[in-house]
């Protein structure tokens, strides 16, 4: 049998599915809802946390508790690198047009908001052995952060490693300033020689970490999709490795496989 903290958080969820309290809408203080449903305030707030938890309403501090705004849904799908190669030779202004991230949304690169940061390091264990390179070797550790200009939280976290000695050739892609790329990784690979012939990915799930939380704006219950994604050339060779932070709450992923004929 439902507690009586459930049944109200029933009511208040089936108000907000309704729209009877829109997105942004302030709810009743708990003084109000405590006389509404003839429960006491304790009861109310248990009933408010459960909300939280789902990620359906969020509180502010000293004005109460709202409907949380939905936030932008990102769908992403295994098309989107042949979507990706397609576009790398491409004319610049053609590759500015759009981007992965538009391509998963449905925005526009004016709606977006980007940040990158670039730093070299020594090739840990698990990703020297990944790009079978030596331990001492330096990466080029590439930060990416994308939000839609609406919000405050990213999209993902993402960490994307390029082997220096790869790609120095080409001086532009040592520089962060020269970010965004028109055309993304693929076509930064293109300007060295670099074709990709396959992108292998590897998804597990765990509870944020607090930072992770913090960053994503997760409610709390989330989960993160953690990806490792590893791109091979031409000649079977590992040429980029990303770690990327997918939030549970708006992520949606479909993989489609076409299976040959007999």
């Amino acid at each position: 049998m439902a507690k009586a903290y459930e049944r109200i958080a029933d009511d208040i969820r089936e108000t907000i599915r309704a729209g009877q309290l829109a997105p942004g809408g302030r709810l009743p203080s708990e003084t109000v809802l405590a006389e509404q449903y003839g429960r006491s305030v304790p009861t109310i707030r248990e009933a408010l946390r459960l909300l939280r938890d789902e990620g359906l309403i969020e509180k502010q501090h000293g004005r109460g508790n709202f409907v949380r705004e939905p936030r932008r849904r990102v769908y992403r799908t295994n098309t989107r690198h042949q979507w990706e190669k397609d576009r790398a030779r491409e004319p610049e202004g053609r590759r500015a047009e759009t981007g992965a991230t538009e391509h998963d949304t449905g925005l526009k690169v004016n709606d977006l908001v980007f940040r990158a940061s670039y730093r070299e390091i020594k090739a840990p264990e698990d990703i020297a052995k990944a790009f079978g390179v030596p331990e001492d070797s330096t990466l080029v550790e590439r930060t990416y952060r994308t939000r839609y200009a609406a919000e405050r939280a990213p999209f993902a976290l993402v960490t994307s490693y390029l082997v220096r000695d790869m790609v120095a050739k080409n001086p532009d892609l040592l520089d962060e300033t020269k970010e965004p790329w028109p055309g993304g990784t693929q076509s930064q690979l293109h300007t060295i020689g670099i074709e990709l012939d396959r992108i292998d990915e590897r998804f597990t799930c765990r509870p944020p970490t607090p930072e992770e939380a913090e960053e994503l704006e997760l409610p709390h219950g989330s989960a993160v999709v953690l990806l490792r994604k590893t791109s091979y050339d031409t000649n079977d060779r590992v040429v980029e490795i990303s770690d990327v932070t997918l939030p549970g709450d708006r992520t949606e992923m479909t993989f489609t496989t076409r299976l040959e004929r007999w």
